[in-house]
């Protein structure tokens, strides 16, 4: 089953935050502007999918006024809802590496050349498209120039960093940013969190509702996070061996499916949050800290690191999370990151 956030704002598309986003893919569809193609970029549990899943629902609504979808009651809501609607296809990645093979891909171009079944439009979701290859790209490619009329094609990714510039010039961008903490906050009040566990889950969400409503249903997130964090701060105060044993281990769980590949991603999404907070104390910005809860130990973090060594480690972290896109020996991915970040540890080298 796809989840879908219940939360509505200024408007009653099933979707939290983002209102820019809503607007302007509700005054497309009215104005009869809509295309083929859709390219919605932004952080993991920004609520790309969740955007996504709305516009389609409101394209195949059977609500007799437009203004009025998407209804969410009609049968092809439902079926939207569940994850079960015939003519939304889901591009599934390799289970084992992760990637979008380019198989996969023809598939789709196949699935969606054929008319809908019982919707207005056939609508292909391209998850985690920065994880397509090259020729899997430009299998997708030969379907964007020329889709047919009923097609609508939406490719999720983190950014356009790794995606064909060929692809992105033909799909209409839809850049997703980190909504307010305060919007995170409403949104959990709304489902029943108490008030102080939902500025405390808005704050560390770092904007992404989708993490937020995840950690509020399921504990273990939170204890996840907390052994995480203690991992990051031991590495800074390790030998350059004990960071390449972690390495290993973070490698054999990388290769262990979704799941592995999965927890890797957030370990390391989670210690750039780290080296960004490291980042604004050291140049004494005032914008908001994600990790409030470690004011203490990033203080004393912030005391001992140089504002050199915080920007290579946050410019180490972010270059292996992009390049995990690619076919990388993960091992040696994670041990040139550590070779790249400051320490702490007078026995460095041994």
């Amino acid at each position: 089953m796809v989840a879908m956030s219940e939360h509505t704002s200024q408007h009653h598309w099933p979707i939290a935050g983002h209102d820019w986003a809503v607007d302007f893919l509700r005054k497309s569809i009215a104005n009869g502007r809509l295309r083929h193609a859709y390219l919605i970029t932004g952080p993991p549990q920004v609520g790309k999918m969740t955007l996504a899943l709305a516009l389609a629902m409101t394209l195949n609504c059977t609500a007799e006024q437009p203004q009025a979808r998407p209804c969410g009651e009609c049968r092809s809501c439902r079926k939207t809802r569940s994850g079960n609607h015939p003519d939304i296809l889901y591009a599934e990645h390799d289970e084992n590496t992760g990637a979008l093979r380019i198989e996969t891909i023809r598939n789709m171009n196949r699935l969606i050349m054929l008319k809908p079944f019982e919707a207005r439009y056939r609508i292909a979701i391209f998850e985690d498209f920065q994880m397509a290859r090259a020729d899997g790209q430009d299998a997708l490619l030969k379907t964007l120039e020329e889709p047919p009329p009923h097609a609508i094609l939406l490719v999720l990714a983190r950014t356009t960093e790794n995606i064909m510039p060929t692809i992105v010039s033909r799909c209409q961008q839809i850049p997703l940013r980190p909504i307010p903490a305060q919007a995170v906050r409403q949104a959990l009040l709304n489902v029943g969190a108490a008030e102080e566990q939902a500025e405390l889950l808005a704050r560390l969400s770092g904007g992404r509702l989708g993490w937020a409503l995840e950690a509020l249903a399921d504990d273990t997130l939170l204890e996840e996070r907390a052994a995480a964090l203690d991992r990051f701060e031991e590495m800074l105060n390790s030998n350059l061996a004990q960071r390449f044993t972690l390495a290993e281990a973070l490698a054999k769980d990388y290769q262990r499916g979704k799941e592995g590949r999965e927890a890797v991603m957030r370990l390391l999404e989670l210690w750039q949050s780290y080296w960004r907070d490291l980042l604004l104390l050291k140049h004494g910005e005032a914008a908001p800290r994600v990790n409030i809860d470690r004011n203490v130990a990033l203080e004393h973090l912030g005391y001992q690191l140089d504002a050199e060594g915080v920007q290579q480690g946050i410019e180490a972290t972010r270059e292996l999370i992009g390049k995990l896109s690619f076919n990388l020996n993960v091992r040696l991915g994670l041990e040139a990151m550590f070779l790249r970040w400051p320490s702490l540890n007078a026995h460095w080298g041994r």
